[in-house]
């Protein structure tokens, strides 16, 4: 898959796309439905199958100050991709210059003159251009002017109810990564290098992978089951593990983050790139009396773990 950040000055196999277009935080069925259908119509047409995307998600650009909301950052959302077989990824900044253009005008100088997509997957409720002003009718009319050919995806469900990134994060905010999983149609994933920390874990036993979520949604602080992709390096590989997720309460005042051990692991993975899936979660954080007591519940907790994971 290429990445193209700038829909300028683009020829050859770069232009001519058939597009999904949207913000695909999560990636999830619904977004795949979508996806689905573009890579479909490129199929059919002979081009390249696309998605047109922005970086940072418009919600940050307009309310830097909000809570962290993002299910994936764009590092997970571009692997996600490259794994339904998308084959040209526009992840266009999203700055001043595309805030301020209209609908027409999205349409015209991204789509028609800039990207030159060939065809057009919107969702049913998906809005575009200055005070998100176009919606799909106003799609469809600029296709039909333009020379693009335009199809409205319909909202899925699941268990009768509409997918959609808020009940993604209402689970995970819950515990409930399994129901997070039904909607994403994949396991919810943290991606990133491995970063230092205070090795607290090698000295009790349990050597963990420290990443960062900052950005992202916090799932609820606790213990997971987890599956891990080592997305990089000698190594690179899928394993089982279990991780803390959160702030560390028997340790002061931290910022969150996700600390991993990975089943039966022996290496250095500093600075490789983890996709760590949560599978289920075990408990909530706790702040232990002693040293021996939280040692004790990292054996549960592993061993827990494992018995989970086989049985997946």
């Amino acid at each position: 898959m290429r990445i193209l950040r700038d829909y300028t000055g683009l020829d050859g196999d770069d232009r001519g796309a058939s597009v999904a277009i949207g913000n695909f935080d999560g990636v999830h069925t619904g977004h795949r439905t979508v996806i689905a259908l573009a890579t479909d119509k490129a199929a059919r047409l002979g081009v390249p199958s696309g998605v047109l995307t922005f970086e940072p998600h418009p919600r940050q650009y307009f309310a830097p100050d909000t809570p962290p909301f993002r299910l994936m950052n764009a590092e997970a959302r571009a692997n996600r991709l490259a794994r339904l077989g998308v084959q040209r990824l526009y992840e266009l900044p999203f700055d001043d210059a595309l805030a301020g253009l209209s609908a027409e005008a999205f349409a015209h100088d991204v789509l028609h003159r800039g990207i030159g997509a060939r065809h057009v997957v919107i969702g049913a409720d998906f809005r575009f251009g200055k005070g998100r002003a176009g919606d799909a009718a106003a799609m469809q009319r600029f296709g039909d002017d333009m020379g693009f050919a335009v199809t409205i995806a319909r909202m899925v469900e699941t268990n009768g109810t509409d997918v959609s990134s808020t009940r993604i994060r209402e689970a995970l905010s819950d515990g409930r990564p399994a129901d997070a999983a039904a909607m994403l149609g994949h396991l919810h994933r943290i991606e990133g290098p491995v970063l230092h920390g205070a090795k607290r874990g090698r000295e009790l036993g349990y050597p963990t992978a420290n990443m960062s979520i900052a950005g992202l949604h916090p799932p609820a602080h606790g213990v997971y089951a987890v599956t891990v992709e080592i997305l990089d390096g000698p190594q690179a590989g899928h394993y089982g593990g279990v991780a803390s997720l959160g702030v560390r309460p028997m340790f002061g005042v931290n910022e969150a983050n996700i600390e991993t051990h990975i089943f039966d692991f022996i290496g250095d993975l500093y600075g490789r790139h983890l996709s760590v899936g949560l599978v289920a979660w075990l408990r909530g954080e706790e702040k232990f009396g002693s040293l021996d007591a939280l040692i004790a519940q990292m054996h549960d907790d592993s061993a827990r773990a494992r018995r989970i994971l086989a049985a997946a």
